[in-house]
């Protein structure tokens, strides 16, 4: 069940392997799935997955370099 728990913005740029920056960037595109509890950003962890597999990353990353 641990598992199934809400990441901070710390936990899903290291799961991610990526500075915070690009997460809160992603975030403010509405790219990455997240959800805004308060005033902190939180991400379940199978959505970033799905995400990551979808291409949606891959493309984030292609549209910031052109």
């Amino acid at each position: 069940m641990a598992e199934d728990r809400w990441l901070s913005v710390d936990e899903i740029a290291e799961y991610l392997g990526v500075v915070k920056a690009s997460i809160y960037r992603w975030v403010e595109r509405k790219q990455l799935p997240a959800h805004k509890v308060g005033k902190l950003w939180k991400f379940k962890r199978d959505e970033v997955d799905a995400w990551v597999r979808s291409g949606q990353a891959r493309d984030n990353e292609e549209r910031k370099s052109a």
